[in-house]
């Protein structure tokens, strides 16, 4: 009876634990609890053979929380044993066996010990209030051998103890890689000390953009000298190594390279002279593909790759415009000489020829999606940014790739509602996205699949100002990140990973991190409604406690308790809040509704938005929402060389007489205004009949604000066709690659 009573008891146990899991992140592969606790003592018996480095860091770590005093192995409650013979895969496998009396830590290696140390600190962590610690098993290894995150630190920078700093978190949540963005337009950051132009004149600029990017605004400030010399890099290596964190470098080529031609003009295709870019975005001016560049090129790649020990050194490869190119006799030359299709093939040569270099020296090379322009170089691995194609692409060719797609890994996006939340890059990335990414496309099978090393995040500083604003941007988004990397997340379960990043909280408080706190905030989705539409609301915390208004004021704990979705039958502000013990908890939300005759009817697309731009769907277009051109957040469609091509039904004949829609221009980002538009009318959905067309003139004249008068019309399907601007001319941002056509509210009245 007893015994039955007991096994009962363990299966309760077990199935409260399984609905209330550790707050650990990421999450372990397994997970066995048992009978009793481990009792968290003031000071804790460890082991005196217990790996050094390692350990030392586990000191540094428990701070005050728990002083360690070593003792002989029998005396000790803290004890390693390490395994032998590593298997393939197997470096970073660690086991942690918890009993009332000892903690047990196994191991194949010191990379593994080090991680089981990871998950002990967050259970000492999170339970020393406690004082107690379950009893449990836990077996564990990552999924993916790359979790990596990226650092800008060009478009602004960042002190050698601030990196250190960005390093620690990502040892905190088991991420290995960290890859270190040192040269682009706007600022060379390593010492090259064959070459000290790059530092003395490419490590500053005379003023920065500001603002919003189509504000077009600049400080006036000089920025700069910035730079890390070799013995500051040498330092981070160290660093970075003593917490099993890889650093990979990136030297952009053959584009991103104005900062070392203001420097050594002569590597260029025209005689400049030129300047580190003072904007954001990308420019014509790259690197020629001569002997002299790449003699400079080879040169510089010595002394990083004698700084830096990984295996992969990445060359960037990204938004080259050919413009130069085309232009220069070298190139042309060049391309006839060695039968190159064009400038995409001349892009690959110049990939393969740095390749070649770079594997000579014993490493490999690894570049942004754009180096399969012309043909992937031939030991070449991915980085997958402008989407998941890259990646498919490359593991579908036997060659290795990193997964970093924008839409989910971007973390320069906006995380919560743009409205509340610091200037941004752009896009819509909050944590359930993150979290919800697969890094394995569906498109590859079990042996492509071998191709896909890991998964990125990576954080670009356009926007971001000083290491604050780095913690706020990474924070809480860099948890859903290892979790995805080390293949424990679960997209069904988010809410109990949000319950846990909440508890993790109240570690980042006590480091004084500056974290978002957008969870907390309210959340509105417009969703159909009685063939209009109404406005969601949700927060991480009790809904009960939303309060909100429709005539524009400030919620106040007296205001209206939100109980479902609120119907939004005309245009009006809702302003919502989260209260919490009469106290109010969360930034105050606000948005404005345009209502016409088209909002919240069925619209359909013939083509999809960009993923980066897509929140919403083809609703968006249709939602009562007039987005903010400074915010290409949740309320754009971005499309990229694609139309638009958009068909409301309005479930009956409908009389109407004026449309509008808008669209941006901002060149200096690839986004450039329709060149015409068309509207049409049905009544069956096939056959339809033009109604109005506006050419590039009159829609730049209203500067993509499109109100038109359409007379006296009757139709139940109204189709509204908008011209891409298709490839961008010479002379612009990005020439020669697929225009942008950002899209925004269609209103008919």
């Amino acid at each position: 009876m007893t015994r039955s009573f007991l096994a009962f008891f363990m299966m309760i146990s077990s199935l409260v634990f399984s609905q209330n899991k550790l707050n650990l992140i990421p999450y372990p592969q397994n997970i066995e609890i048992k009978e009793g606790n481990f009792i968290i003592p003031d000071v804790l018996n460890i082991s005196n053979d217990l790996p050094k480095k390692e350990t030392d860091y586990f000191r540094k770590r428990m701070g005050s929380m728990i002083k360690l005093k070593e003792s002989k192995k029998s005396d000790a409650q803290l004890v390693y044993s390490p395994l032998a013979n590593t298997p393939a895969g197997k470096e970073e496998f660690y086991s942690i066996e918890i009993s009332s009396q000892q903690i047990h830590i196994q191991s194949y290696t010191p990379q593994g010990y080090f991680m089981a140390l990871q998950t002990l600190i967050q259970l000492f962590e999170n339970e020393n209030t406690k004082k107690k610690i379950p009893a449990m098993k836990i077996v564990d290894q990552p999924k993916f051998a790359w979790r990596g995150m990226h650092l800008d630190v060009c478009r602004h920078f960042f002190t050698v103890d601030e990196v250190k700093q960005y390093i620690d978190y990502l040892a905190m949540y088991k991420l290995n890689t960290f890859h270190w963005h040192l040269t682009d337009d706007q600022g060379w950051r390593i010492e090259i000390k064959k070459y000290p132009k790059l530092t003395q004149v490419g490590s500053k600029r005379k003023e920065s953009m500001i603002g919003a990017y189509v504000d077009n605004t600049f400080d006036g400030k000089p920025y700069g000298p910035y730079f890390y010399t070799q013995e500051q890099i040498r330092d981070v290596v160290k660093y970075a190594q003593e917490r099993y964190i890889t650093i990979v470098p990136e030297i952009e080529m053959p584009g991103h390279a104005l900062a070392a031609l203001s420097a050594y003009p002569e590597l260029a295709c025209t005689k400049g002279p030129f300047e580190a870019a003072t904007k954001w975005g990308v420019f014509d001016d790259v690197f020629c593909p001569k002997d002299e560049t790449f003699q400079f090129l080879e040169n510089v790649l010595d002394e990083v790759i004698q700084l830096f020990p990984s295996q992969y050194i990445h060359i960037g490869g990204d938004e080259c415009p050919k413009t130069r190119w085309k232009e220069c006799a070298h190139c042309q030359e060049l391309i006839k000489k060695n039968n190159l299709k064009d400038e995409h093939g001349l892009q690959s040569y110049f990939i393969q020829r740095i390749e070649k270099y770079v594997n000579s020296k014993g490493r490999k090379i690894i570049g942004w999606d754009e180096i399969l322009e012309g043909g992937l170089a031939p030991n070449a691995a991915v980085m997958s940014w402008t989407g998941v194609n890259g990646g498919i692409e490359a593991a579908k060719s036997k060659h290795f790739a990193v997964m970093t797609p924008g839409a989910y890994c971007y973390f320069d996006h906006y995380q919560g509602d743009p409205q509340t939340e610091p200037n941004a890059f752009g896009g819509f990335t909050p944590l359930e996205k993150v979290y919800s990414y697969n890094p394995i496309p569906d498109e590859l099978n079990t042996e492509q699949a071998k191709y896909i090393l890991g998964v990125q995040a990576n954080l670009w500083t356009e926007y971001i100002l000083d290491f604050k604003q780095v913690q706020y941007m990474i924070f809480p988004r860099l948890m859903a990140l290892s979790e995805v990397g080390w293949g424990t997340s679960d997209p069904k379960n988010y809410k109990e990973f949000e319950n846990r990043v909440i508890h993790q909280f109240k570690i980042l408080d006590k480091m004084d991190v500056n974290y978002s706190k957008s969870i907390y905030n309210i959340f509105g989705k417009v969703i159909p409604a009685n063939k209009g539409i109404a406005y969601e609301l949700s927060t991480s915390q009790n809904s009960n406690g939303i309060k909100y208004t429709l005539d524009g004021t400030v919620p106040t704990i007296h205001s209206k308790t939100y109980q479902g979705p609120v119907s939004i039958p005309q245009s009006l502000t809702l302003k919502s809040a989260y209260f919490e013990d009469g106290q109010l908890k969360s930034a105050v939300s606000s948005q404005q509704f345009i209502i016409s005759k088209a909002t919240g009817k069925d619209i359909t697309l013939e083509q999809q938005p960009s993923e980066n731009y897509s929140f919403g769907g083809a609703f968006t277009l249709v939602d009562g929402i007039i987005g903010n051109p400074k915010q290409l957040g949740k309320t754009w469609l971005g499309f990229m060389g694609k139309d638009v091509v958009a068909t409301i039904d309005f479930g009956q004949k409908t009389g109407f007489s004026e449309l509008y829609f808008n669209t941006l221009e901002n060149k200096g980002s690839w986004i450039h205004l329709a060149k015409s538009a068309q509207i049409l009318g049905s009544d069956d959905n096939k056959n339809f009949k033009l109604i109005k067309e506006i050419g590039k003139e009159e829609i730049q004249n209203a500067h993509g604000k499109i109100q038109l008068n359409l007379g006296s019309q009757n139709s139940r399907y109204l189709k509204l066709r908008i011209e891409n601007a298709g490839i961008i001319p010479a002379g612009n941002p990005g020439a020669d690659s697929k225009a942008w056509l950002f899209v925004d509210e269609i209103g008919v009245n």
